[in-house]
């Protein structure tokens, strides 16, 4: 799929009909406001990858139609009655506990289990200061400024600062 289209949306504050609209997009009059056919991220994203972030605010009446995709490839744009076929792979991310949300019914179980094949828990920043330095000399590498070098005095305060929430001392 590295051949194939990225497409990502934040989902965060997305009301129910926005985030329906913006993945499956929707035809004209399908909606007040609807004045065009709008392309949907699902169908951007055909023979890529779709990256959902935040997936844990997606509204949970628009979870069954993720979930729709996922398991049968297909879905309606919002106002048509034919099924159009996609071929995504789906990349999910969120701050938010999943499996509590699940317990607590306000994100559906199947689709977390259908999304959750493959989960990744990477800590914050301020678990691990160590990681700083590298990042920044990574990132600065990356845009073409290798010869940086930090202080030795900053190094120490990096590695010596309490950040906010760190379990280490």
């Amino acid at each position: 799929r590295a051949a194939g289209p990225f497409v990502d949306v934040n989902c965060a504050g997305l009301t129910k009909e926005l985030i329906e609209s913006e993945l499956f997009g929707h035809v004209r009059g399908a909606f007040t406001g609807a004045l065009a056919d709008k392309i949907g991220l699902f169908d951007a994203a055909h023979t890529g990858t779709l990256f959902l972030d935040e997936i844990g605010d997606v509204d949970p009446l628009v979870q069954p139609k993720v979930l729709k995709v996922l398991e049968d490839k297909r879905f309606r744009r919002m106002g048509e009655v034919k099924e159009r076929a996609v071929d995504v792979r789906l990349i999910a991310a969120t701050h938010k506990p999943l499996l509590a949300a699940v317990e607590q019914q306000r994100f559906r179980a199947d689709l977390y289990y259908r999304i959750s094949t493959v989960t990744i828990v990477v800590p914050p920043l301020r678990d691990r200061p160590e990681d700083i330095l590298p990042l920044v000399r990574h990132i600065l590498a990356a845009r073409g400024s290798s010869h940086v070098a930090l202080a030795e005095e900053a190094k120490e305060k990096l590695l010596r600062h309490r950040w906010p929430g760190n379990i280490r001392e």
